[in-house]
């Protein structure tokens, strides 16, 4: 019993010294290891403080710790430094070169100008509106006005000394008057009548092609003409064209169901000897009951 003890502890020493050994050899590793990773340390640091070749030249004295190069201020003329860039001589402190001539900017060819247009070249425009509520004929018509059908349908007032420049070529179908316009006209300087306050009296005439022609005389110089027309259960063509050729301006105004009223106003330059002509027919009826175009007046200015 006793030499069994004595094996048993026998072999108990001999694991703890076997230990013991193996503990030493991992401590001698572990501290090679860490001799190792110093020496490249040091090497790594060493050859980072060592200036690279090129560096004198690139960064010089003012080169910045680890290779960074800074910008280094350029002294001023007087001895202080500053952000101006290098001096020149002549200069005052901190005061600028100057800046070089522009180049001279290469001018761009002529572009031949368009010939405009003599002042007595044939013009003409039309444009359409809503009629207003009430119209003063004196005030739109100051060179000449016509309205027609103050006591029926052959009936007219023109302006008082104007100007007879609107003629009235008659047209198509048989003229009506009627005084049932939702606008007014008014004047204050008439002929056979002198004033008015208001008139809701006009003109009409039923079915498709039938109408009034115009005609407003020409000057040289722009003149501008007001149409008060209006339709009823039809459609109203209005085209404007003059004496001397050209290609004719038209405008349209219809209500299939009820009376509808209208401004147009056409814009043209004519010579003396022409003339702007104006018809306002009949395009269209929406009825088998006088479908019609009806006038009211005409303004010049």
């Amino acid at each position: 019993m006793a030499d069994d003890d004595r094996t048993g502890t026998k072999t108990r020493t001999g694991l703890r010294r076997v230990a013991r050994a193996r503990q030493r050899r991992r401590w001698a590793v572990a501290g090679v290891a860490v001799l190792v990773c110093l020496v490249l340390l040091v090497s790594y640091l060493a050859s980072r403080s060592d200036p690279e070749p090129g560096d004198e030249q690139a960064g010089g004295a003012g080169a910045a710790p680890g290779g960074g190069a800074r910008s280094v201020a350029q002294p001023a003329i007087d001895g202080r430094t500053g952000d101006a860039g290098p001096a020149m001589p002549g200069l005052r402190p901190r005061q600028r070169p100057p800046l070089p001539d522009p180049t001279p900017a290469t001018s761009a060819p002529a572009v031949p100008s368009t010939p405009s247009a003599p002042a007595d070249a044939p013009l003409l425009s039309v444009t359409q509106a809503e009629m207003p509520a009430e119209v003063d004929l004196t005030a739109v018509g100051t060179r000449d006005w016509v309205h027609w059908g103050p006591r029926g349908g052959n009936s007219t007032v023109r302006k008082r000394a104007g100007s007879g420049e609107i003629t009235d070529a008659g047209g198509a179908g048989t003229r009506v008057g009627w005084d049932g316009n939702q606008e007014y006209v008014r004047w204050s300087d008439g002929s056979s009548q002198r004033s008015t306050d208001g008139s809701s009296n006009g003109v009409y005439t039923c079915g498709a092609g039938n109408g009034f022609t115009l005609a407003v005389a020409g000057s040289g110089a722009p003149r501008t003409v007001q149409v008060y027309g209006g339709t009823w259960m039809a459609r109203g063509r209005l085209e404007a064209r003059l004496s001397t050729g050209g290609p004719a301006r038209t405008a349209s105004l219809e209500d299939p169901y009820t009376a509808r009223s209208a401004q147009f106003t056409v814009r043209f330059t004519a010579p003396k000897t022409a003339r702007l002509l104006l018809t306002w027919t009949v395009d269209k009826v929406f009825t088998t009951h006088c479908g019609n175009v009806g006038l009211q007046a005409v303004a010049l200015r």
